[in-house]
C-alpha cells in the first residue's frame, strides 16, 4: 500500500508551510477557541511550525507574538489558571494535580504558589473524590474479612494519593466512620481560614 493514500484511497496533500500571517491567523484561531496559557500557546505554535515549516528565511518571533496576545488581553495566565484550578478541586483533585496541571500549561512558579488551594478547598476537594468513588463513608460497608477490608482501604488511599491529595488527608477520608465527621473536618478548616 502506497504511504501517502489515505485510507479512502485519495492522496493526502501536504499542508503548506507558514508565513508569518497564518501563523498569526493559527495564533488567534487558537485563543478564540481555547481558553489558554502563554506556555499552552507557545506549544501550540511550535508544533504547527514542525509539522508545516516556515517560508521565510529566518525563524518567527514568538515570544513578540505571544507578549502582543497577552498585551491584548488574548492570553492571562492567572485567569486561565485560576480557572484550571477551580475546576480541578471541584471536580475533586488534591493540590500536587492542581500544581501538575498548571506546570504542564506553563503557569510560572510564583503564580502557582498563589492558586494552590487553602487547607479547605483541599478537604473539600478530597470530600467530593470520597463522595463520588464511595470511599470511607460514602462505601458500602462489605462482610469483608480483615485482609480484603485491608486490601480494599490501601486501593482507596492510594486513589487519594494519586488524585493529588496528601496522604494525612487520604487517610482521614478512607477512615472517617460518617459523612457529619468530614463534614464538621471541612467546617473546621473553612472557620481557621476566616
Amino acid at each position: 500500500m502506497d504511504d501517502e493514500r489515505a485510507t479512502s484511497g485519495r492522496t493526502r496533500r501536504r499542508a503548506k508551510p507558514l508565513d508569518r500571517t497564518r501563523l498569526e491567523e493559527l495564533a488567534v484561531a487558537y485563543v478564540a477557541r481555547f481558553a489558554t496559557s502563554a506556555g499552552k500557546l507557545r506549544a501550540y505554535l511550535q508544533r504547527k511550525l514542525r509539522e508545516r515549516g516556515f517560508t521565510e528565511d529566518e525563524e518567527p518571533d514568538l515570544d513578540r507574538l505571544i507578549a502582543t496576545f497577552v498585551e491584548r488581553g488574548y492570553v492571562d495566565d492567572e485567569a486561565y489558571g485560576r480557572a484550571k484550578a477551580g475546576d480541578l478541586v471541584a471536580r475533586g483533585y488534591g493540590a500536587r494535580r492542581v500544581d501538575q496541571a498548571l506546570r504542564s500549561a506553563g503557569i510560572d512558579e510564583d503564580l502557582r504558589h498563589s492558586l494552590e488551594p487553602g487547607e479547605a478547598q483541599k478537604r473539600q476537594a478530597a470530600l467530593v473524590l470520597a463522595r463520588k468513588r464511595g470511599f470511607g463513608p460514602f462505601g458500602q460497608q462489605s462482610g469483608a474479612g480483615p485482609e480484603e477490608a485491608r486490601k480494599l482501604r490501601e486501593k482507596r488511599l492510594a486513589a487519594l494519593v494519586r488524585a493529588g491529595h496528601d496522604f494525612d488527608i487520604a487517610r482521614r477520608i478512607v477512615e472517617a466512620r460518617t459523612v457529619e465527621e468530614l463534614e464538621e473536618w471541612v467546617a473546621e478548616a473553612r472557620d481557621e481560614e476566616q
